[in-house]
């Protein structure tokens, strides 16, 4: 096989190169040179990490990411605090203080090319986990599918998955997704299989035939013909057909909402009504609401998930030898981050909480000493219970 020119087939970094600072940006390099000329590398400072803002207006980000972060700097000379993956946190306080999500604490030349991967980290996978927390409250308890991966560079297909599953998506689709993260892999036939057997007849009829027993039957009803047409054709040829798949292209689409109506009506009038529907194509927050009340019983959500805004975190030294500095537009000084253990609110060295007036308690989980883990990290189960716990106190704005 060919090489290309980099001798790499893939153009994905691999953890080797991530630890060793190979993903920074160079002018940390270049900074960290002057600095160990100047004896100032050894510089101890504090940095935290923040959003000024958060994408379309959101009031509220997911964070995720953290497990990532420690395992990066695991074994190097630095103290990170975090809030959980999982939480929920807005971009400023009720006094329009910047919510800190982590703290970093070391000598500067130890962690200085960390910066990178480190905002990596978390910028896309709380960006994808934040769209995830916002179409899970959407679907208002129907099944969430994280369906994106095709949308993106395979060699970050589980970083997407991870991130959507943690934020409540109810299955991924690939098999190295399902076997990290054990999350059900779900999809049973795309509209190739029509193509290639001659019809929705014949595909219907092969899966019914040849397709595992444990793999629940989901016909795609909208190859060739009229989506209540094809269902009709997949209840016939499919006895155990757990639901039909609307994948409407949006040149054939119209009114979707009504589409999917006639098709329940049909399959509900011939005796079908544990046949589920499934719809997946351009589903995004704004049409989420209408298929619901249109009886969807499920969504695959593609593009809009995986290409979901990204969270712009920014890492700042607040404090130098043990003194308060910060760049202009940022707040010095380590804050002391409270909240509710109520009603979720944070405050920075508050400790009643000014909305329900119960007792604060620290935000942070200190997960590295000195490079040392001091805290272990949350199973995949406790963060999304968590997240699930944090959205249920949550206000949506779309």
């Amino acid at each position: 096989m060919p090489k290309a020119p980099t001798g790499r087939d893939f153009y994905v970094a691999t953890p080797e190169e991530i630890r060793d600072g190979r993903t920074t940006d160079v002018y940390f390099l270049r900074t960290l040179d002057i600095l160990k000329k100047a004896g100032k590398d050894r510089t101890r400072v504090v940095a935290e990490v923040t959003a000024g803002t958060l994408p379309n207006g959101w009031p509220w980000g997911i964070l995720c990411g953290v497990e990532e972060a420690v395992h990066l700097l695991t074994g190097r000379p630095v103290s990170l605090w975090s809030l959980p993956e999982g939480s929920l946190f807005p971009a400023r306080t009720a006094r329009g203080i910047p919510v800190p999500v982590m703290i970093l604490e070391g000598a500067y030349g130890d962690w200085a090319v960390y910066e990178t991967p480190v905002l990596g980290l978390i910028c896309q996978a709380s960006g994808i986990a934040t769209k995830a927390s916002r179409l899970r409250k959407l679907a208002a308890g129907k099944q969430l599918l994280s369906f994106g991966v095709r949308r993106m560079h395979p060699g970050i297909a589980p970083l997407i998955e991870r991130s959507a599953y943690v934020a409540g998506a109810d299955a991924i689709t690939t098999p190295l997704g399902a076997e990290l993260f054990g999350a059900p892999a779900m999809g049973t036939m795309p509209h190739a299989l029509v193509i290639v057997m001659g019809g929705p007849r014949e595909a219907f009829a092969a899966v019914h035939k040849f397709l595992e027993a444990k793999v629940p039957r989901i016909a795609l009803v909208d190859t060739y013909y009229d989506e209540k047409t094809e269902a009709l054709l997949a209840v016939e040829a499919i006895p155990d057909l757990t639901g039909v798949r609307l994948d409407t292209p949006a040149s054939r689409r119209g009114n979707f909402p009504a589409i999917v109506r006639e098709v329940r009506w049909e399959l509900d009038l011939r005796g079908h009504k544990d046949v589920q529907i499934f719809v997946s194509g351009s589903v995004d927050e704004k049409t989420i609401p209408a298929l619901v009340e249109a009886g969807v019983d499920g969504f695959g959500v593609g593009t809009s998930l995986s290409n979901a805004p990204t969270i712009d975190f920014a890492m700042d030294i607040v404090e130098v030898e043990g003194k308060p500095a910060a760049k202009r537009g940022k707040f010095g000084g380590r804050k002391d981050l409270q909240r509710c253990p109520k009603d979720g609110t944070y405050e920075v060295g508050v400790r009643t909480c000014a909305v329900c007036g119960s007792k604060t308690v620290p935000a942070y989980v200190r997960y590295l000493d000195n490079g040392r883990p001091s805290t272990p990290l949350p199973s995949l189960a406790d963060i999304r219970r968590r997240t699930a716990e944090e959205l249920s106190r949550a206000a949506l704005e779309i």
